[in-house]
């Protein structure tokens, strides 16, 4: 129901704009989806492998690339000529195991991958040249089918670092719950969502239960995103129809997005090249080596020694969170190395071990260390720095943006908030100016007025109703409301007032247009 209500207000919004969307669904549904793979490909461009790749054909600001750099603007792309006959009979000589229907909203998302995000499709193609294999190797080992692959492109871009606003994390996409429940570890220092093949052999499990449940690869894969529950109550509204596309409009938003971007994802990355789409080149290593660790190891610790970018090093090794591996002698843990340093590995061990293990292992530090990919974004800029801000009562992301001169999705994306919940209390990241840090960072002792006045806006104006000039003002306490104040709240603190008296008294139709500063009257007890 949100989810519906949500998508006829930005309908609403976005007819104010752009009449000639109208009241459509799809096109509103493919805004949507091109926002989640915007956000998708900007976390996929901090990769070492894909920023390496774009260092010919991009820039860079300190160590962040920035998207808006490298897309290419849609504008200035040919038309795109979308043959519909071609496409539909090239979608029925697919040798697949799907209903690969093509409709209006299949198409509108063929159109994303291969015309609007074709920067997208050629980095992740780039990307499945080291990933499919690990797919297809598991799926074979399963007996399942091998265009489920596509299932992580929608996912996370092929990104094992990837965080969903909601916390589902790695290619995958696994909540908490769901990936505890595969038999995944998530401790502090390890989080099996981002481990390659734990994760791709956690989600045939799952997958393959969910067949079970189903029996029909299509549905299965709707409750691989929105949970059987979310399922089975679309088939009962529809009437017990187990057909997708006749339960589709009683499914969540997200679900219904879903099945239609996989479909297009699987046809325009098996046709790429029927859109002038080349895979971008990605020099992942072509071969790997495991080595199982029996004691703790920093990453830093290998990556010095062997001379390895550390970057490189975390792209693969995604699972561990701050670069640790937590291993024991009775517990060991995978360090995945290019192939040709696996042996240099085993005979440098000692000096690996030994490098400054005291430092990188000292509690303190341990308990100082920030957990990697915890967080969406980066500095903007190299003349950025990290800020902590403590969310004061009565705050919100709005006036916090204003604040900082930053975009609530900034926020967001840098401390990985879902919709815009936040609590009193709760510790921000948000990214300044250095040459602005102490200016900023004032602002976490300033009460909510002042911090609104150096935003020039003014706590103390007058309300829209203007409280009355009673003659005998010492009768009366002056009370200055706070953020989050009603007249309710008001009047508990004062015995013998109830909130109609403060109605009556400074002459309010209501309370809603209460003002933070704003001073009202209450009656002295005779």
């Amino acid at each position: 129901m949100q989810s519906t209500l949500l998508i006829a207000f930005l309908g609403t919004i976005i007819n104010l704009y752009n009449p000639s969307i109208k009241n459509d669904s799809v096109k509103i549904e493919q805004i949507f989806m091109e926002q989640k793979l915007k956000r998708d490909y900007d976390s996929l461009l901090l990769s070492y492998y894909v920023k390496s790749a774009m260092e010919d054909t991009s820039k860079t600001i300190g160590d962040t690339l920035f998207v808006s750099d490298i897309t290419i603007d849609s504008t200035a792309l040919p038309k795109l000529d979308i043959n519909d006959s071609v496409i539909m009979r090239q979608m029925a000589e697919m040798p697949v195991l799907f209903d690969v229907s093509y409709n209006p909203i299949v198409k509108s998302f063929i159109e994303v991958y291969s015309h609007r995000k074709r920067e997208l499709t050629s980095t992740v193609l780039g990307l499945s040249e080291y990933y499919f294999p690990i797919f297809e190797k598991e799926l074979d080992a399963a007996n399942l089918p091998m265009e489920l692959k596509y299932l992580a492109v929608i996912e996370s871009a092929l990104n094992p670092r990837a965080v969903s606003r909601a916390g589902a994390t790695g290619l995958w996409q696994f909540m908490y719950a769901t990936g505890r429940y595969m038999g995944l570890e998530i401790s502090s220092f390890v989080d099996e969502r981002r481990d390659v093949v734990l994760s791709t052999k956690a989600a045939i499990k799952y997958l393959t239960q969910l067949h079970s449940i189903y029996n029909d690869w299509t549905l299965a894969l709707a409750a691989y995103n929105c949970g059987p529950g979310n399922v089975n109550k679309a088939i009962r509204r529809s009437g017990g129809s187990t057909n997708y596309w006749e339960i589709y409009y009683r499914l969540p938003k997200e679900t219904r997005n879903y099945v239609p971007g996989f479909i297009a994802a699987m046809y325009v990355m098996e046709h790429h090249n029927d859109f002038n789409i080349t895979a971008k080149e990605i020099s992942m290593p072509a071969l790997t080596d495991t080595i199982l660790i029996h004691k703790q190891l920093h990453l830093e610790q290998v990556s010095t020694i062997l001379n390895l970018p550390l970057s490189q090093l975390r792209d693969l090794n995604p699972q561990y969170r701050r670069d640790i591996l937590p291993a024991t002698s009775k517990i060991a843990y995978p360090l995945r190395l290019p192939f040709e340093y696996a042996t240099r590995f085993i005979d440098l061990q000692d000096s690996i071990y030994g490098y400054k293990d005291s430092i990188f292992f000292n509690p303190e530090t341990l308990a100082a260390t920030p957990v990697r990919g915890s967080q969406y974004g980066a500095p903007p800029t190299k003349n950025h720095t990290a800020l902590n801000y403590t969310v004061a009562y009565g705050d919100n992301l709005g006036f916090i943006a204003n604040w900082f001169n930053v975009s609530i999705n900034d926020i967001r994306e840098w401390n990985n908030i879902y919709k815009n919940v936040i609590r009193a209390g709760q510790k921000l990241l948000i990214y300044v100016p250095k040459s602005k840090y102490n200016y900023y960072n004032e602002l976490n002792s300033l009460d909510f007025a002042a911090k609104q006045k150096r935003v020039g806006i003014s706590t103390t104006n007058s309300p829209k109703t203007p409280i009355p000039n009673y003659p005998d003002d010492d009768k009366y306490i002056f009370y200055t409301l706070k953020r989050g104040d009603t007249l309710w709240d008001v009047a508990k603190k004062y015995e013998g007032v109830s909130d109609r008296d403060l109605l009556k008294i400074n002459g309010l139709v209501s309370g809603k247009d209460l003002k933070p500063g704003q001073q009202i009257r209450i009656k002295r007890l005779e």
